[in-house]
């Protein structure tokens, strides 16, 4: 199988053909419209959506932000990653963080972060396996 090719999704059409992928990460997305909705606002705050195109098919998405804080000072936070369940293991994952990595890296950024849930044990694995490291339990509250 050929790898994929990597392009972020910036049209409409390439937003909403990425809502079958982001469903499985994010089932409480209710169709295309809405994901497209949410996308934009996020871009607004400067979000990112790089994908993994297998011909018009979206097979893997990193959603992400360059952001600053007073304890990492200027990082990249990856929201959203997403392999089709069909794709996972074939190192699609890997692929779109190396690339994420690469950009907050030559735009002069030294940190990259994400949340995973704590049920999410192969995503952690995954994450170890990248070089990722445990570094803080993060806690939130319905307002």
């Amino acid at each position: 199988m050929s790898a994929p090719e990597l392009r972020r999704a910036e049209a409409d059409r390439d937003v909403e053909a990425c809502f079958p992928l982001m469903q499985q990460l994010r089932p409480h997305l209710a169709d295309g419209t809405e994901l497209l909705a949410r996308v934009r606002r996020q871009e607004a705050e400067g979000y990112r959506l790089l994908v993994a195109w297998r011909g018009d098919t979206a097979v893997g998405a990193a959603g992400y932000r360059f952001q600053e804080n007073l304890i990492r000072g200027r990082f990249v936070y990856v929201d959203d990653l997403v392999v089709l369940d069909s794709e996972r293991r074939s190192g699609i994952g890997a692929v779109l963080l190396d690339e994420v990595a690469r950009i907050a890296k030559s735009a002069g950024y030294g940190w990259l972060t994400l949340d995973t849930a704590l049920n999410n044990v192969l995503g952690q694995r995954f994450y170890f396996r990248w070089g990722l490291l445990s570094t803080a339990l993060h806690f939130g509250k319905a307002l």
